[in-house]
């Protein structure tokens, strides 16, 4: 089969890379793809939300399936578009993709599910938000409704954090149409915890625990990124807790979405926060995460082109989904000033000192005449897969000192706490 995925970062870097090694995979192209994915793959310099583009040109190749990996075109309606022409497509439709493209909407959803989430209001009039958060005090979450880029969530610690939050969102529009609404929620306290499953329709088929990093500094201080960095699987995190969260919140989703009308085929994406009270929903994303992908594909012991064709037709259930043993870790090398502005066009030196188990996806990256370069905010995530938490922690960072660009910015502790709980349960 030749196929397509659609996306430029790490996400569809890993996707990529999994899938070629399917035996069923004849040829791999990547619109847009990166300076990685030119390495494996056929890069096609399409954007991903040139639906007419993209359709003609899987229909001029003849592609067999199409994968999408960001966000951006499945909120736009691409497999409502592909599906419509008969172009074999993985991914929700535009309807089920709203649970990522609107908190309020997702919120709505869980609380007529039943679905355990925190607290909230949603508005759209500056004012009523103030006035809201002053009732409420602080810490308190100001979420921008739509697309941000990962970026659209600040956790308050003071009512005056709180309010400028507001401010940028609503009145200075710094999320443009994102901040149209925003959204308020209580501050969960607790462990963050990325759960990631299969599903088409009713049928569930949840993937390892993988744990992010956010914050763009040790000891998750700093402002929000997208990820820097993730580990899986989440060995604090017992069978009996990842079976919970999937009966009572993945699957009632998956169900209450199908018998509303918007059932969801692809990748539904749970973001968790283990509470006192048990796990409770963050968010809900409906695709792969990046770094999580990173992380999850290496353990992915079934084929994944396999997967994502059952999922298709809606025959995921007679799938045996199966992950290796052993861990794996990523490390994100981001360019300098990220998440801020930062510059472009550095050379990156090392990229061939890869170690042992370890694989450096590209994210924002592309080729040059002098080699590859950066060209994103987050720039590499470098992998390893080791028989637990340690080796594969160390291949991974080894692999990080021996790369190098101008300025590069990393955190030194992704996983170290999850690998303390691993050597103290021994």
């Amino acid at each position: 089969m030749n196929v397509l995925v659609i996306g430029s970062g790490g996400r569809e870097h890993t996707i990529a890379w999994k899938l070629l090694q399917s035996p069923q995979v004849k040829k791999v192209y990547c619109a847009p793809g990166n300076g990685g994915t030119a390495q494996i793959a056929q890069n096609v310099p399409i954007g991903v939300n040139d639906f007419a583009a993209l359709a003609q040109f899987v229909k001029d190749e003849g592609i067999d399936l199409t994968v999408v990996g960001p966000e951006d075109p499945l909120l736009g309606g691409i497999v409502d578009f592909f599906e419509e022409r008969n172009l074999p497509i993985f991914g929700p439709n535009g309807r089920a993709a709203m649970i990522e493209g609107s908190k309020s909407f997702a919120k709505r959803l869980m609380m007529r599910y039943n679905i355990p989430t925190s607290a909230y209001e949603s508005f759209i009039d500056y004012e009523s938000a103030i006035a809201y958060v002053r009732e409420q005090g602080a810490p308190i979450v100001i979420k921008a409704d739509g697309l941000a880029a990962g970026k659209g969530v600040v956790v308050a610690e003071t009512l005056e954090e709180a309010e400028e939050a507001l401010r940028q969102i609503m009145e200075e529009s710094i999320f443009g149409e994102a901040g149209t609404r925003v959204v308020v929620e209580e501050c969960m306290f607790g462990e963050e915890l990325s759960l990631l499953s299969f599903v088409d329709g009713e049928t569930v088929k949840p993937m390892i625990t993988s744990q992010d990093h956010k914050r763009i500094f040790n000891d998750d201080r700093g402002p929000n990124t997208g990820g820097m960095g993730t580990y899986a699987p989440v060995p604090q995190m017992s069978e009996e807790l990842v079976a919970q969260i999937v009966e009572t919140i993945v699957k009632p989703m998956a169900k209450g979405m199908a018998q509303d009308g918007i059932p969801f085929k692809g990748i539904l994406y749970t973001g968790l926060m283990i509470t006192e009270q048990g796990p409770k929903v963050v968010e809900f994303n409906a695709r792969f995460g990046d770094p999580e992908t990173q992380v999850i594909l290496p353990l992915l012991e079934t084929d994944l082109l396999e997967i994502v064709v059952a999922t298709i037709k809606g025959e995921l259930d007679a799938v045996d989904v199966k992950w290796k043993k052993g861990s794996a870790v990523c490390v994100v090398m981001a360019a300098p000033g990220y998440p801020g502005d930062y510059p472009k066009g550095q050379l990156i030196e090392g990229l061939n000192r890869t170690g042992e188990n370890v694989t450096v996806f590209h994210a924002g990256t592309k080729a040059a005449e002098e080699g590859i370069v950066t060209s994103g905010g987050r720039v590499l995530g470098v992998t390893a897969t080791g028989d637990d938490l340690e080796k594969a922690r160390a291949a991974a960072y080894e692999t990080v000192q021996a790369i190098s660009f101008e300025g590069a910015q990393y955190r030194t502790d992704i996983a170290a706490k999850a690998m303390r709980h691993q050597n103290n349960s021994r």
